[in-house]
């Protein structure tokens, strides 16, 4: 039988949904639960969520294992044989527990469930990367053997406008939180290579913020002159992230800024609105 391949990726990944319908992604959505419904994840109802910004702070729930089963049981059906799952750090959510607790039930299904170590399009930038690939006429073996040579090419960064959305979602104490806010303190938040949330800056106040995020950025790779990618993520910041756009563009004019977008729901929930994201991936 000819090898088929299919790439999905849960939807805390932030590939847009445009993106992923061209590269024939399949988004696993993780649900955004408020008192009086539960609602998928995407792009579609962020808006909404930052509209009941502040009074209102949903929570957020993964993928349940039956919705996995429910896809995995699709791609079988459609003459899939192998599958590349793309996931976001597993010291930040369960969510790839529940892909490979889903994986095992179906043993004909040859799949890699990928750790990326990483949070939002740092981790989906795999799932784009290996989609993009596969059309090129990679085979399977061959784009998940680089994928693990290639965990930490992606290098992304974010400056939040505020603190309280950690500190609801609890990721942040009370403490701290106050004595940021009152120093006006903003901080450049990433993950470290065991996939864990770390402060790489604090910034006083929002002046020359981006210039700060992108020298940090572009200062985690040792050779900025190869090939890569670049993604600006916002959260309902979208003057703030074509600011950015221009700035990365006017001094790395060798990489190609592939889109920018706003954060889905499932993201906002935990950084709140201003928020600029700066992504690198080396090719």
């Amino acid at each position: 039988m000819a090898e088929k391949t299919a790439v999905i990726v849960d939807s805390c990944g932030d590939v847009p949904a445009y993106l992923a319908k061209e590269l024939n992604i399949r988004v696993i959505p993780v649900h955004i639960i408020y008192p009086e419904q539960e609602y998928q994840d995407g792009y579609q109802i962020s808006q909404m969520v930052y509209e009941r910004f502040p009074k209102e702070i949903p929570t957020t729930a993964t993928p349940s294992p039956s919705d996995l089963v429910e896809v995995f049981d699709g791609l079988l059906q459609e003459g899939f044989t192998h599958v590349i799952a793309v996931c976001i750090s597993d010291r930040l959510s369960s969510t790839i527990n529940t892909f490979r607790i889903a994986a095992e039930e179906f043993p004909e299904l040859n799949t890699y469930v990928f750790n990326t170590k990483n949070i939002s399009i740092g981790s989906g930038i795999f799932a784009i990367w290996a989609a993009k690939m596969l059309k090129k006429g990679y085979s399977f073996d061959e784009v998940t053997r680089r994928m693990e040579h290639k965990r930490y090419d992606s290098h992304l960064m974010f400056y939040m406008d505020t603190l309280l959305y950690l500190h609801k979602g609890g990721r942040i104490g009370k403490v701290g939180y106050l004595a940021a806010n009152t120093l006006h303190i903003k901080p450049v938040i990433s993950c470290d290579q065991d996939g864990v949330y770390y402060t790489v800056a604090k910034l006083r106040g929002s002046k020359k913020s981006k210039e700060k995020l992108f020298d940090l950025v572009t200062g985690e790779m040792e050779d900025t002159d190869v090939p890569c990618w670049v993604v600006i993520g916002h959260g309902n910041a979208p003057r703030e992230a074509e600011r950015m756009k221009a700035l990365v563009e006017s001094k790395l004019p060798q990489a190609r800024v592939l889109f920018t977008e706003q954060i889905t729901a499932s993201m906002a929930v935990h950084t709140g609105p201003g928020l600029v994201g700066f992504l690198l991936f080396k090719l």
